[in-house]
């Protein structure tokens, strides 16, 4: 059976996978549905690419000293959704309500599993 901290590399590995995608390709591709500049969808596209490497590395790697690599995508993950909400600011009146929506329920997804993540790592 998988640890909880293994569970985590795991899912948010397979989440920042997704995100590269439906944001590389799927909304490069709705972009006229969505309103994001298509090099800003590049561009957070190419973020959980590296994320899904340090997941699965992690994953794979990582067995007894895991808190800081825990920690250590928590936190990103956070500055990745203060960038998404920057972005999210400066290109708002592009943007349409299908864009705004994705970008909220992206975020919010994003914000729990690092919260979730910083709790496992700071529980005993």
């Amino acid at each position: 059976m998988l640890s909880i901290p293994k569970k985590l590399f795991l899912i948010d590995g397979l989440g920042a996978m997704l995100s590269a995608f439906l944001l590389g390709v799927v909304l490069v591709k709705l972009q006229s549905f969505i309103g994001m500049p298509t090099n800003q969808l590049y561009f957070l596209a190419a973020i959980p690419c590296f994320f899904a490497l340090y997941d699965l590395i992690s994953y794979f790697r990582v067995e007894e000293n895991w808190r800081p690599y825990l920690k250590g995508i928590a936190i990103a993950n956070l500055f990745y959704c203060v960038l998404s909400i920057g972005l999210l600011v400066i290109h708002f009146s592009k943007l349409t309500a299908l864009g705004v929506a994705y970008f909220v329920v992206e975020i919010l997804i994003v914000v729990v599993i690092a919260w979730y993540e910083l709790k496992v790592t700071n529980s005993k």
